[in-house]
């Protein structure tokens, strides 16, 4: 009988650990984001709103330095006087903006469409201020879009979506996700996002599906039983609320799950227990707390959300580069805040 065969490796031979699951924490506790609440918002009340920039950065210095992954921590880089200015800059604009809109109306028309053009050109600027102030292992992230990008998801795509009454949702939501992913980058390496229109239009068609059968079914209770009537806005409003916390869960995976950079792919695993779970919860401490729970909520939220993402890494991730240093203005990040515009 022959002997077994035994395949010895080569000397050079060194196992690899790749591909590596490195899911993402958040350290943050509830009671120490309170306190530095609490202390932000009496020294901006204070100050008469002064100190709010201070507050702004502080809060999210705090919020990125208890994100992890691979055990090093997200860091915010902003300058609280840079955002002061900006932000001085953007409410004088609002005010000025709303007297000429009261007292002269044809300019402030004018105003009006010169701020709906300019929307996109804010959003951009936005996007690359916060890209670039917020860096992992002292490397910066980059934001870098086109007008035309960003006037078709803030302004075209929801649009057709509207007008269509909602057949291109998925479509639009599909656009807006894209833009934000591969516009962006870690230091000189950018996001690729995958996802097709189908990815979306599957859940949205599952809903519509939903609420027809549902309708139908209180409909034909309604006239069988007309003594019921009243529960068929009970079960529309939880119906509802159920199909929230559906779309939020499905997007974000969806997005996650599309998601690479270099070698290395996300993956998302929210639920819609696990989501549901965490708002309940939230919601009965806030209202028995009269709203002092909030920051421990946010805290509580931002926890469940980190931890479902995983990074897929196949290869280290110390072979990213930094990209050039570039000096941003927060003016279009204070203009978004002071018009609520976004995407």
């Amino acid at each position: 009988m022959s002997e077994p065969v035994i395949t010895e490796r080569p000397p050079h031979f060194v196992a690899t650990q790749f591909p590596k699951k490195l899911p993402f924490e958040f350290r943050g506790k509830g009671f120490e984001y309170f306190k530095l609440w609490v202390v932000n918002t009496l020294l901006s009340v204070m100050t008469l709103g002064i100190y709010s920039a201070w507050a702004s950065v502080r809060n999210k210095r705090y919020l990125y330095a208890n994100l992890y992954l691979n055990n090093s921590h997200f860091r915010y880089l902003a300058n609280p006087i840079q955002i002061l200015k900006a932000r001085i800059i953007a409410v004088l604009f609002l005010v000025i903006y709303n007297i000429v809109l009261q007292t002269m109306p044809i300019i402030g028309l004018v105003l009006t469409v010169f701020l709906l053009i300019s929307i996109p050109y804010f959003i951009n600027k936005s996007m690359a201020f916060n890209r670039r102030m917020t860096s992992y292992k002292n490397i910066q992230f980059r934001f870098n879009a086109s007008y035309k990008q960003a006037f078709m998801v803030t302004l075209i795509w929801p649009l057709l979506g509207l007008l269509t009454l909602g057949l291109l949702y998925p479509k639009a939501l599909k656009e807006i996700h894209a833009y934000t992913a591969n516009n962006s980058a870690y230091g000189k390496s950018k996001f690729y996002f995958s996802a097709s229109t189908w990815d979306y239009g599957k859940p949205a068609l599952f809903a519509a599906a939903i609420v027809l059968s549902l309708g139908l079914s209180l409909w034909g209770i309604s006239l069988i039983w007309p003594s019921l009537q009243f529960i068929a806005p009970i079960i529309f409003v939880l119906t509802y609320f159920a199909l929230i916390i559906f779309f939020i869960v499905t997007v974000n995976n969806i997005f996650y799950q599309n998601l690479q950079v270099q070698k290395h792919q996300f993956t998302a695993n929210y639920t819609m227990g696990g989501l549901f779970k965490v708002i309940l919860i939230n919601t009965f401490l806030i209202m028995m707390s009269l709203g002092l729970y909030l920051p421990a909520a946010k805290i509580r939220l931002l926890k469940y959300l980190a931890e479902n993402v995983t990074l897929n890494a196949h290869d280290s991730l110390e072979n990213f580069s930094a990209a050039t240093p570039e000096n941003v203005s927060a003016l279009g990040e204070e203009m978004e805040q002071s018009f609520e515009f976004g995407v």
